[in-house]
């Protein structure tokens, strides 16, 4: 286990300002131990989540051949046939991870292949798992070719998320359950697939980026 450079700059800020309020602590409340201690206790337990949450796992990571695997923690909170606007213009089964603040929030592309269109959108600040947060909230789209099969992935800010990281570019050859960004402070995923494709997963099921496999495209 490790910290993700997404959090070098956040981790320093924030233990910064719980050094300062242990300071203040210190020198006003020494006399009332109880008070004190409850207060150092707070301030860790905020340390410790803020650490908590960049984690990086040393996780091994599973690849099968045509397999999509899950390119975030969290639970599978939708699985349903849309029509998808916004580039493949046809329709797709829609699986929307939900990651809340306890989860991993590194995300991982799901297929190897040529990532052929990539786009930030700014949009609200909703709650991530409402249906319509994947066309409304702000987010990132990307779609990766795999052997001519598209699979597309939406990396959407929630209602405490404030910052999308992503590590995509249109041109760019990906490979399988490689990093494909980060996004801060609990949010959700969202895989557009062919109709076609095998799901694997069913609403409820709690996935692990890189290691659940989601469904397998059909690239006969």
């Amino acid at each position: 286990m490790s910290i993700h450079k997404e959090g070098y700059r956040i981790i320093a800020v924030t233990f910064i300002i719980l050094g300062a309020l242990a300071f203040i602590v210190g020198c006003f409340l020494s006399n009332i131990w109880w008070v004190a201690a409850i207060c150092y206790a707070v301030l860790a337990i905020l340390g410790f989540f803020v650490l908590s949450f960049f984690r990086k796992p040393n996780r091994a990571l599973c690849i099968e051949e045509d397999a999509v695997m899950a390119p975030a923690d969290g639970k599978v909170i939708i699985i349903q046939e849309v029509f998808e606007h916004e580039y493949l213009k046809e329709k797709r089964i829609q699986v929307s991870i939900f990651m809340s603040v306890f989860n991993v929030h590194i995300n991982w592309f799901p297929i190897g292949g040529m990532v052929e269109y990539c786009k930030h959108h700014n949009g609200h600040f909703h709650v991530a798992s409402h249906p319509k947060a994947s066309e409304k909230n702000e987010h990132t789209t990307i779609v990766v070719n795999h052997h001519g099969v598209k699979v597309l992935f939406r990396q959407i800010a929630g209602l405490i998320a404030r910052r999308i990281v992503c590590y995509a570019k249109a041109g760019k050859e990906v490979l399988p359950c490689t990093q494909a960004g980060f996004i801060k402070f609990g949010s959700r995923v969202d895989l557009l697939l062919p109709l076609d494709c095998k799901i694997e997963v069913a609403v409820g099921q709690k996935v692990r980026g890189g290691q659940t496999v989601v469904g397998r495209v059909n690239t006969h």
